[in-house]
């Protein structure tokens, strides 16, 4: 219970650090966007002022003639009591944002057209060149405007040209981009937040397992040696409270500490060498060796098992030629055996063993097939793992301690092959073994053959072929 508590803080913190950092990121972003669009806008809006109050005043100075004084053809571009409505040269002051004045060389109004916005001050300091400003009237409506200086044909100063339009479509654009980024930030943190829980439950679930596996094991662990040990402190205990032992019954005392004993100590090989294996620290020591004479030699070892369990064991070699493959001797009978016994463990009397020798092109495959009780489809994935057991009751009863499949895994991946297993329920299984044959050719052939095969191959298999043939490159 500590260690689920512990799991789900872990994935709390793990989710909230995720939500803060994504929603300092989308803040830094949506900032970014309301500046960039602000920036866009804005200069959007002063090219179009520029433009107009260009045209305009490019159109009104060739036509000034006294400082101050307005003739009528500038009084026709900007007629200051004509109705709205009238069709000007620029259409743009028209559009209901936009409006133009002329002031003289005393800042006093002398034309106006498009726009009136009230009560609205219009600064306009003695300037040489076009200045910005960005005004508010009475109702707080904000307006931006370009000032223009005007000169008449004999470059005498007249007065200016004020070009301004409303920004309260921009206000209300933003104001509706600030509310979409406000709002749109907690439902984004929402659904972030609901990420990261989920991403975090998926990036602790291995490690949540793994922890449930060691957990497991050391559970198991811990009962498989205890099994033993209980037995050889309970013989022990039964032997002293006898007073007086005859010499059989000394004899059968220590028989019994000693198979346990032994149980024991091969327990702990077997854990002592998945651990190694695991590392990649056991020496391997590979060579040739023959899968013909190994196969031979475990089916003929334990003819005597199968018989005294009335199990028919046999062997079928499908192939002519011996099948070598670069590994060690030791560890591949292990593999064989292992899997022999499994299948007379999980064969009832009058059933049958048979293990098969064949090849698949450049790998060496061994099948040992079998009329036992068969593997349920949920049991089949694993059944490779360290102390499962189909039948606990059948394999504890014939000595079994769970860690012969999973040394028979470690086993053959060690020699780059694979295993797989087949099952029927009531009617048996059958485990295959691939392994891949040693290369063996001429050294005038060993370059083009292996050209042949790097261009035909997959890259894995190809290397696993080179790693079969140089075992020590």
């Amino acid at each position: 219970m500590n260690q689920d508590k512990l799991f789900s803080q872990t994935r709390w913190r793990l989710a909230s650090g995720y939500a803060l950092v994504m929603g300092f990121i989308l803040g830094v972003c949506g900032l970014a966007v309301y500046e960039a669009i602000i920036h866009a806008h804005w200069q959007t809006l002063e090219r179009e002022l520029k433009a107009v109050a260009g045209t305009l005043h490019d159109s009104i100075e060739t036509k000034l003639k006294q400082p101050g004084g307005l003739e009528s053809a500038p009084q026709q571009l900007l007629p200051d009591t004509e109705p709205l409505s009238k069709r000007h040269v620029v259409g743009a002051i028209y559009q209901g944002n936009y409006y133009v004045r002329l002031l003289d060389g005393s800042r006093q109004v002398v034309a106006m057209a498009g726009l009136k916005p009230s009560a609205l001050s219009f600064p306009c300091p003695r300037c040489k060149e076009p200045t910005w400003d960005t005004l508010k009237d009475a109702s707080g409506n904000r307006y931006h405007q370009i000032s223009l200086p005007l000169h008449s044909p004999n470059h005498a100063f007249w007065g200016y040209l004020q070009v301004g339009r409303s920004l309260q479509d921009l206000d209300d654009h933003l104001d509706k981009l600030k509310l979409i980024l406000l709002l749109g930030l907690p439902i984004a943190m929402l659904l972030v937040g609901g990420s990261s829980w989920w991403l975090a439950g998926l990036a602790m679930k291995p490690i949540y397992q793994s922890y449930r596996q060691i957990e497991q094991f050391t559970a198991d662990a811990a009962h498989e040696l205890r099994t033993p040990i209980a037995a050889s402190q309970a013989t022990v205990e039964s032997a002293l409270m006898m007073p007086d032992l005859s010499y059989q019954e000394t004899q059968d005392i220590l028989g019994t500490i000693d198979r346990q004993n032994q149980r024991l100590a091969q327990l702990v090989a077997d854990l002592l060498l998945l651990a190694r294996m695991d590392k990649k620290v056991v020496p391997m020591g590979h060579r040739v060796c023959c899968l013909n004479d190994i196969v031979n030699d475990s089916v003929e070892e334990f003819q005597a098992l199968a018989m005294s369990t009335e199990i028919t064991l046999k062997s079928m070699v499908r192939v002519h030629e011996p099948l070598n493959i670069v590994g060690v001797p030791e560890q591949l009978y292990r593999l064989v055996s292992n899997l022999i016994v499994n299948a007379i463990q999980y064969t009832p009397a009058g059933g049958s063993v048979t293990v098969v020798l064949d090849r698949s092109h450049l790998d060496a495959l061994i099948h040992v097939q079998d009329t036992g009780i068969g593997i349920a489809p949920e049991d089949r994935s694993r059944i490779f793992d360290r102390f499962y057991r189909v039948n606990s009751d059948r394999s504890r009863h014939t000595g079994g301690s769970g860690l012969g499949l999973a040394i028979a895994k470690a086993i053959v991946q060690a020699h780059q092959g694979s295993i797989q297993v087949q099952s029927e329920l009531s009617k048996g299984s059958m485990f295959t073994i691939r392994l891949p044959l040693e290369v063996t050719l001429p050294k005038s052939d060993r370059s083009s053959f292996f050209t042949r095969l790097y261009r035909h191959l997959p890259k894995k298999k190809f290397g696993k072929i080179v790693r079969n043939y140089y075992p020590h490159s």
